[in-house]
C-alpha cells in the first residue's frame, strides 16, 4: 500500500503541487482577505482560475481526483466568515423568524429587532450585518429557499457559525448533485463528460456559493435534474424539480415558455401548469394578505432601483447624464423597457428555434439568461454560475471569460463611498463581449437563427 501511494504521488506529483498551492490560496481568500484589499483579491482569484485551468488539462479524466478535490476546496471554507456578501445575515435572520412561526415576508427587519416578544439570537447583529438597505425591506427569498434558511438555523442551533456551516454542507451537497447530472447529461449529449469540472472547480463557483453561502448552487441542482429527466422523456416527472428549482429562485420561470416547442404544444402547456400549481403550492405555508404587495414591492427594486455591475445599462447611463437625465428616473424607465425586451426575446426563441432537440434547448435556455444579465442594472459574480453550467452543455464558452474576469466589478468595495470603477467594468465587458463576438461569427449563428423556409 505504501509504494501504491508512492508511485501514485510521483505519477501525479504536478496536479498534486497545483492542489496544495488551491488549498492555501483558497484559505487565504477564507480567512486572510479584507473585501477592501482589491489588488490581493484580484491576485488570489486570477491566480485560483489558472490553477483550476491546469488541473483539468492535467488531470480531466481522473473523475475521483477532481471530485475529491473540488470537495476538499468547499470545505477550506466551512469556518469562515464570508468576506464578499452580507446576504448570509438575512439569510439567518428569516430562518429564525420561521424556526419561531414568523412570516419573513410580513414584518421588517428593521421593525422587529427592538421587539422584547421576538426572541431572536443575536438578533441586534444579524440587523447590523445585513445592513439598512436589507433591514428595511421584507425578504424576497422564494419558499423553498427560506425552508433551507430555517432548516439550517435549526440544525445550527442558536450560533451564526452553525447555521453557517449547515448552510454550506446543503451548498455542497447540491454541488455534488450537480456534478452527477451534469456528468450524465454531458453523456447523454455525446459530450465529454469532463466539462463538468470547469463548473465544479471553478473558483467563481466555490467562491461565491461555499465561501459567500448563495443558494445558486441548490437552483441549479433542481433545473439540471429537471432538464435531465426532460431529456430522458419523463417530462411529468421534470415538473417537480423544475417548480422547485423556480421555488428557490425566480429565474428558471424564464425558461417556461421555450419548453412548448420542446414538448410540443398540448404537453407543454400541461407541464408549465404543473410547474407553477407546485411553485405554488410552496407558497401557500407563507400566504397571508399583506404577502403579495410586499413580495411584488421588493422584487420591483431590482428592476428600478438597485445598480451593480451593470453592462448596457451603464452605456445607457452615461449617455443620459450628457443629456442632463435624472439617475433615478432613468433607471425606473429603463428597468420597464429591459422586462418589455427580454419577454420579447423570450417569445422570439420560442418560436423561431427549433427547441425540440436537447442541444438547441439548451443554446436557447443559456442565450435567455444571457440577454437578461447583459440588460440587468444588477449582475452580482454569483449570478454567473447559472451561465457557467449552461453553457457546458453548448459549443459556447464566452461565460468562462465572465466568469473570470467578473471579479473586476468588486473595485467597488475598494472605496469607502462604494463607487464602481467604470473603467474596470468596460474591460470586464469589452472582454466578455468580444469573445462572444468571436464565438458567434466563428458559427455562424445569426445565419442559423434565421428559417430557411
Amino acid at each position: 500500500m505504501p509504494n501504491a501511494a508512492f508511485t501514485y504521488v510521483r505519477l501525479h506529483k504536478v496536479p498534486i503541487l497545483l492542489t496544495l498551492l488551491s488549498i492555501g490560496f483558497y484559505y487565504t481568500f477564507a480567512y486572510a482577505l479584507v473585501r477592501t484589499d482589491f489588488i490581493k483579491l484580484c491576485a488570489l482569484y486570477f491566480a485560483l482560475f489558472f490553477l483550476c485551468s491546469k488541473l483539468i488539462q492535467f488531470e480531466k479524466w481522473n473523475f475521483k481526483f477532481l471530485l475529491l478535490i473540488g470537495i476538499l476546496f468547499r470545505l477550506v471554507f466551512l469556518l469562515a466568515t464570508p468576506t464578499l456578501s452580507q446576504d448570509f445575515y438575512r439569510f439567518i435572520w428569516d430562518g429564525e423568524l420561521i424556526v419561531l412561526g414568523v412570516n419573513p415576508y410580513v414584518y421588517l427587519p428593521s421593525e422587529l429587532v427592538t421587539k422584547s416578544e421576538f426572541l431572536i439570537p443575536h438578533a441586534q447583529e444579524l440587523v447590523d450585518g445585513m445592513g439598512s438597505l436589507s433591514a428595511n425591506h421584507y425578504s424576497n427569498y422564494p419558499p423553498f429557499n427560506q425552508a433551507l434558511f430555517a432548516l439550517s438555523v435549526w440544525l445550527g442551533g442558536t450560533s451564526i457559525m452553525g447555521s453557517l456551516i449547515a448552510m454550506r454542507l446543503f451548498l455542497l451537497a447540491a454541488d455534488v448533485g450537480i456534478f452527477y447530472f451534469g456528468r450524465k447529461l454531458l453523456k447523454k449529449m455525446n459530450r465529454s463528460p469532463h466539462l463538468i469540472f470547469w463548473y465544479f472547480l471553478n473558483p467563481l463557483v466555490i467562491i461565491e456559493i461555499s465561501g459567500n453561502v448563495h443558494y445558486e448552487g441548490v437552483m441549479l441542482f433542481f433545473l439540471l435534474w429537471a432538464l435531465y429527466l426532460l431529456i430522458m422523456q419523463r417530462w411529468i416527472l421534470a415538473a417537480i424539480p423544475l417548480a422547485l428549482s423556480v421555488s428557490v429562485k425566480l429565474v428558471p420561470l424564464m425558461f417556461l415558455p421555450l419548453f412548448f416547442k420542446h414538448l410540443g404544444i398540448v404537453k407543454g402547456a400541461f407541464f408549465n401548469a404543473l410547474i407553477l400549481v407546485i411553485a405554488w403550492f410552496t407558497f401557500i405555508p407563507f400566504y397571508d394578505p399583506q404577502f403579495a404587495d410586499h413580495y411584488l414591492a421588493t422584487l420591483s427594486l431590482w428592476f428600478s432601483n438597485f445598480e451593480f455591475n451593470a453592462g448596457i445599462y451603464n452605456g445607457i447611463k452615461q449617455l443620459g447624464l450628457l443629456f442632463e437625465a435624472k439617475p433615478w428616473e432613468l433607471i425606473k424607465v429603463y428597468g420597464k423597457i429591459t422586462a418589455l425586451m427580454i419577454i420579447c426575446w423570450v417569445f422570439l426563441l420560442t418560436v423561431v428555434r427549433r427547441n425540440q432537440q436537447p442541444k438547441v434547448l439548451l443554446n436557447s435556455l443559456l442565450f435567455v439568461l444571457t440577454a437578461y444579465f447583459f440588460l440587468a442594472s444588477t449582475v452580482h459574480p454569483w449570478y454567473l454560475i447559472s451561465l457557467v453550467l449552461l453553457c457546458l452543455f453548448t459549443d459556447y464558452r464566452f461565460p468562462l471569460v465572465w466568469a473570470a474576469t467578473v471579479v473586476l466589478s468588486y473595485s467597488a468595495y475598494a472605496n469607502p463611498d462604494f463607487n464602481e470603477s467604470l473603467g474596470l467594468l468596460a474591460i470586464e465587458y469589452l472582454a466578455v463581449f468580444g469573445f462572444l463576438s468571436y464565438e458567434i461569427f466563428k458559427r455562424g449563428v445569426f445565419k442559423s437563427l434565421i428559417p430557411k423556409n
